[in-house]
């Protein structure tokens, strides 16, 4: 029976897992890369270390287990979502540096156009709100900002994609400009209702259509590998932003079922079914996954700083050497101190949509120490959850009780996990596989190469490892969630 290659291209950095005909995980590797901020609020990475240690991260594990390329039968890729490339039709070189996701260069640009009263039409065509996390308004700034982009873009030599477009791009050696339908629902630029480019909001934000890939279902032929790279071609099967392979991979397939990734930043979705729900209070709408030409969609909130908080706690004030001392930490706070940390180091994301908020700490005293700071940042993960929850109950009322998965880093911690159930008064499950997100994408390869089950099958392969249950009554809910939507009205009128 064949395996599958699955490549994880992330935030900080990329990762290749090889799974077997059982899908199970047999060898990974995983290398992280430079993050480039050359101004406040300003995010790039460098495309070459994007295709750099994806190829690396391959090669590596290919050459640890010994199998013969030959018996891979398919790869599937998932990736970091809006992160945004233009590069030359004919060369393969981008213009510029990747514009990462969590950039917010172009705040001003989405203002501009909310007070002209375009976000309304966007909103109905995409599921998406006028903010600078998504793609379109990067491409825009390209254009814009490249001396001779646009031309070149109008003459029909530019080509745009997300992560996993270029990786497709530059694995077939440039024979396929091609996308899956969840990173095309991410682009600002997508009718998410028509299934198709929308040339209403390619004419708004000035980006030529010639620029953009097709998109294809997530579980699909996105054409081979250049046999340079490993040997002998390898078709590329399966391709879903990292958020929604991750809602493939916690098997979250019905209405009402949510899951909840914790990486560099938070992303939680629910699935809505067949029908786009139009959020009432500013979350997405989405495509969670698209089958057979048929989308399923979700809502969606993103939470911009999660694991990204802890990076900061070590890396920014010193405070730790590793991530996991953050859990101890916690644990030794002193529980007398409310401390509150609103980690808008980016801005705010769901529910608040706020891109010139910046990060606050309150209820600071002469005893607040590592211990009290390291308990707030994993604390504003749990409430910054609990706002994303609260939003996705008022705008869909699912037919069975919400089920609430989580995976990525920091749901290994034991300490946030609980904190999670008790402040959202809701179980919170853990799988017994946290990488779902290769997994999902594993799972959509090797479904289309017919060696892995069908959608039922899988979602019968899903275990749990652990379920957290809420320990703290409803009076202390509220006071402490109480006191972050305070800490947050207070941030929000700085």
């Amino acid at each position: 029976m064949g395996h599958i290659l699955a490549i994880d291209q992330g935030t900080t950095s990329s990762r290749a897992i090889l799974f077997d005909g059982d899908l199970r995980p047999v060898a990974s590797a995983q290398e992280e890369f430079a993050q480039h901020f050359p101004h406040s609020g300003w995010v790039e990475h460098d495309p070459d270390d994007l295709w750099r240690t994806t190829v690396e991260t391959c090669r590596e594990v290919l050459a640890s287990t010994g199998i013969p390329v030959s018996q891979i039968t398919g790869i599937g890729i998932t990736n970091q979502r809006e992160t945004t490339l233009v590069w030359d039709r004919e060369t393969g070189v981008p213009i510029y540096k990747a514009i990462v996701w969590q950039d917010r260069r172009t705040a001003d640009m989405c203002r501009t156009l909310k007070d002209a009263g375009h976000e309304a039409e966007v909103a109905a065509r995409t599921g998406l709100l006028l903010d600078p996390y998504f793609s379109g308004t990067k491409v825009a700034w390209l254009l814009g900002n490249v001396e001779g982009a646009r031309a070149r873009a109008e003459a029909g030599d530019l080509l745009f994609g997300t992560v996993d477009c270029f990786l497709i791009w530059k694995l077939t050696g440039g024979r396929v400009h091609a996308t899956d339908a969840t990173n095309a629902a991410r682009s600002l630029l997508y009718d998410i209702h028509a299934g198709c480019w929308s040339r209403e909001i390619c004419a708004l934000l000035d980006v030529p259509m010639a620029m953009l890939p097709e998109v294809r279902d997530c579980a699909a032929e996105f054409g081979t590998t250049d046999p340079a790279l490993f040997g002998v071609p390898v078709p590329i099967r399966g391709v879903a932003g990292d958020q929604q392979a991750a809602t493939v991979g916690q098997a979250c397939f019905r209405p009402g079922m949510m899951k909840s990734t914790y990486g560099t930043g938070c992303f939680a979705l629910l699935n809505t079914g067949a029908t786009p729900v139009m959020s009432q209070n500013r979350l997405l709408t989405t495509i969670a996954y698209q089958l057979d030409g048929t989308p399923t969609y979700a809502l969606e909130g993103a939470i911009f700083i999660a694991g990204a908080v802890v990076q900061w706690l070590r890396d920014g004030m010193k405070l730790i050497a590793e991530a996991a001392e953050t859990a101890v930490l916690a644990a030794a706070a002193d529980p007398a101190q409310d401390l509150i940390l609103v980690p808008a180091f980016t801005g705010l994301g769901a529910p608040y949509w706020a891109p010139e908020a910046r990060g606050a700490v309150f209820g600071l005293t002469r005893n607040s120490g590592p211990a009290e700071f390291a308990r707030a940042a994993l604390e504003s993960v749990g409430f910054q959850t609990r706002d994303l929850l609260e939003a996705m109950r008022a705008d869909f009322d699912p037919p069975d009780a919400t089920v609430l998965r989580v995976d990525g880093g920091m749901a290994a911690s034991d300490w946030t996990m609980q904190f999670l159930a008790d402040v959202t008064g809701a179980p919170v499950d853990r799988p017994q596989m946290l990488e779902s997100t290769a997994r999902g994408v594993a799972w959509l390869a090797g479904m289309q190469a017919g060696i892995y089950p069908d959608i039922d099958g899988f979602a019968k392969t899903w275990a749990i490892e652990r379920q957290f249950t809420p320990a703290r009554d409803d009076a202390w809910r509220a006071r402490r969630y109480g006191a972050w939507k305070r800490a947050v009205s207070a941030t929000l009128t700085v």
